[in-house]
């Protein structure tokens, strides 16, 4: 089994109630380690709603990779303190409520568990 720090990169495969497709998320570019193909393919749809938590976590995850820590820890924040409440799929078939990932990524952003060459999970 996957531990969280591995298994977050790709935790937004798909919202619970509408399940989109996972491209649409970046997933294919976070799993490929492509942040900035990812944030291009999550900026680029307007089917998402700036405040979709998948979006504002999968974002975070690909500006932390970067190395701008502050703008991800506002995105998981933002997901964090959301009004809406999702379930989120992660690369390993959990469902995990979209504010503890959240909570869960900025912990692992506190001990610097995005940095580059980080392993991620991929199914």
């Amino acid at each position: 089994m996957l531990g969280i720090a591995q298994s977050i990169a790709i935790l937004a495969m798909a919202q619970a109630a509408q399940a989109p497709a996972t491209d649409n998320y970046g997933y294919e570019a976070l799993v490929e380690g492509r942040e900035t193909a990812a944030i291009a393919t999550i900026m680029d749809n307007d089917q998402i709603a700036n405040d979709d938590p998948a979006r504002l976590i999968n974002l975070g995850i690909a500006y932390a990779r970067k190395g701008d820590a502050a703008l991800a820890r506002q995105l998981f924040e933002a997901a964090r303190d959301n009004r809406d409440r999702v379930e989120l799929e992660t690369a390993e078939g959990e469902w995990i409520d979209s504010r503890r990932l959240a909570r869960q990524a900025l912990a692992m952003l506190e001990r610097g568990e995005f940095s580059e060459g980080a392993r991620i999970a991929a199914r």
